[in-house]
């Protein structure tokens, strides 16, 4: 009998697994498609203001934030896990472009375009990498109260950086604090355009007053009622600064490049904003995925933003990320599938083929707004306080972090925040929690003597608990607590059992330490043991050449049976403390 053909399902299987899209696609229902036409429509009305404001607010044209809307959510639509996610220029990323846009384009369009640009492909390439390394957890390393600080520091730099625009007044620049105390003496000077604040500012209310309406487009309807009053008022006569005329067509492929760059500021800047990136769409990912009862792949995830990050770079845009203003848009107007962010990208793409010319009033103050607006979104308050109520010290290291982006920028200010959490995870580690154990009379088990003091300890036996992994950073301190235990033992010591449950993990400096503890203890007459030590630890353990020492005898599956056996070596008896 002949062998039967191989069957292409792998190579298909393969195919839908990093392009999620496609296997929507083919299974895609026609119910779906009226939701999925009225919700993109919906959502081109808030993609076409905020990808403008983002740019700006940015440091690139506006257009350039058309550009950053359009191939991004194409891309996604195709290599994106999540069903309803909408990609785009985001506020919490404009901060970190602007710095480094600021930094390597001498105020040249050109050179800003194309830093922005590079700093999109360095990110996705950065996601996409991390993506099919399995490593889409990495964001969450940096703890919640540091993300907090970092993120209210990036909301202030961002609002901050709006403010000139709403007053119309150009300032020099040089962070946050410098700018307030820059714009706060030219408001005091008389230099305020009284036509731009007024319609800034309307925006600005309008957009607040209306967020409380969720089926409501607070900012199209802000900026609509802004570039009306501009048009019809001719405020652009008064001093009124517009968007102008903006090019008619559609993106093209460009290879973005700089020569006479600052190389390390650009992939630093994009590395930071990939994080940041991640960080957003992951959280808002999983928040979407729970709604509809759906899985999604965070690994996917990652690849998934890494294309629509490296589309946008090689399309004349800018880094990218998931939108929680204009997600929820979506999901209100019905969307159910990623078609929706295609028929978005669709009618953004038609505004600029068929009429550019409706986008020529619209006034930089009122796409301030939109900007102050997201801002003051992305501030933590609430949960701060509770954070300061339950545990100070992660409190001051948020308003550290705060501290780091608004002095020094969103650039330095994460890197601030990721050597913090490296930090605050390696302190955890350092100095961990450590007990002696007794045992407690009505009580099973064996327990701190700290928590309590009238738990009995058995003559000549030391019971030591560590809690954290033993590696180089707090090896020594577990040496120096348990000889401390040791001498503090009322009757001489003759065997000591680390209960090892809580260490996970142990590294060659912390395996030669206790190579020299047990041989220190020998000479003193005790012997070292280890009670429900992790099979993996253990493994390890022989793999440091420590079997030698450590023989099968000297490890047991619990610490009652540890206490057991020497008691029936010894016929020890326990004595109170």
């Amino acid at each position: 009998m002949p062998a039967s053909s191989p069957t292409p399902a792998p190579v298909d299987s393969a195919v839908t697994r990093w392009m999620p899209g496609l296997s929507v696609l083919r299974s895609y229902q026609a119910a779906w498609l009226p939701n999925d036409l009225a919700a993109g429509l919906a959502l081109a009305a808030m993609l076409v203001p905020v990808g403008i404001a983002y740019a700006e607010a940015s440091g690139v044209p506006g257009i350039y934030g058309l550009y950053a809307t359009i191939v991004p959510l194409l891309a996604y639509a195709i290599f994106g896990p999540s069903r309803i996610l909408v990609l785009g220029p985001d506020s919490a990323l404009a901060a970190p472009i602007l710095a480094v846009v600021l930094s390597v384009s001498g105020g040249d369009p050109v050179r800003a375009v194309a830093a922005a640009s590079l700093m999109a492909v360095i990110a996705g390439l950065v996601c996409i990498v991390l993506g099919l390394l399995r490593l889409g957890f990495i964001t969450e390393l940096l703890s919640k109260p540091i993300r907090y600080g970092y993120m209210n520091g990036i909301a202030l730099t961002v609002l901050v950086s709006q403010l000139p625009k709403l007053f119309a007044i150009p300032i020099e620049g040089g962070g946050p604090l410098r700018e307030l105390w820059q714009l706060g003496r030219a408001v005091a000077d008389g230099k305020t355009n009284g036509y731009a604040f007024a319609v800034g500012a309307a925006s600005l209310v309008t957009i607040l007053l209306l967020k409380r309406f969720k089926r409501v487009p607070g900012i199209l309807v802000g900026v609509v009622l802004a570039t009306l009053a501009v048009s019809i008022f001719r405020l652009d006569v008064h001093g009124v600064k517009v968007l102008g005329e903006i090019p008619q067509g559609l993106p093209t492929f460009t290879w973005p490049w700089l020569d006479n760059a600052d190389w390390l500021t650009i992939i630093v800047g994009g590395g930071a904003v990939a994080m940041i990136s991640f960080a957003d769409t992951s959280v808002l990912s999983r928040t979407y995925a729970a709604r509809t009862h759906s899985h999604v792949d965070p690994n996917q995830e990652m690849v998934g933003l890494g294309v629509a990050n490296l589309a946008a770079g090689f399309f004349q845009g800018f880094p990218i990320s998931s939108s929680a203003s204009r997600t929820p848009v979506a999901e209100a107007a019905g969307a159910r599938t990623q078609l929706t962010g295609v028929v978005g990208a669709a009618a953004v793409a038609l505004l600029l083929l068929l009429a550019p010319d409706l986008l020529r009033y619209l006034p930089n103050s009122a796409l301030a707004a939109v900007v102050i607006a997201a801002a003051i979104g992305l501030f933590e308050i609430k949960d701060l306080r509770r954070i300061y109520r339950i545990q100070q010290w992660e409190f001051w290291l948020s308003m550290l972090c705060f501290a780091g982006v608004a002095a020094f920028g969103a650039i330095p200010g994460i890197g601030l925040a990721v050597v913090i959490a490296i930090i605050e995870f390696l302190w955890d580690g350092w100095r961990p929690h450590f007990a002696v154990l007794g045992r407690v009379p009505n009580l099973r088990g064996y327990h701190d003597l700290k928590r309590y003091p009238d738990a009995a300890l058995i003559d000549g036996l030391v019971l030591f608990r560590w809690d954290a992994p033993l590696f180089f950073a707090n090896a020594e301190l577990f040496q120096q607590r348990l000889l401390e235990a040791v001498d503090a033992s009322p009757t001489p010591v003759r065997r000591v059992v680390v209960a090892a449950e809580p260490v996970t993990s142990v590294d060659v400096t912390a395996a030669d330490m206790l190579r020299e503890l047990a041989q220190h203890l020998s000479k003193e007459g005790a012997a070292l043991h280890f009670a429900e030590m992790k099979d993996p630890v253990r493994d390890k353990l022989k793999r440091f050449e420590l079997a030698e020492i450590f023989g099968d005898d000297h490890f047991h599956p619990t610490v009652e049976s540890a206490v057991e056996l020497y008691l029936g070596k010894t016929g020890a008896d326990g004595c109170e403390q």
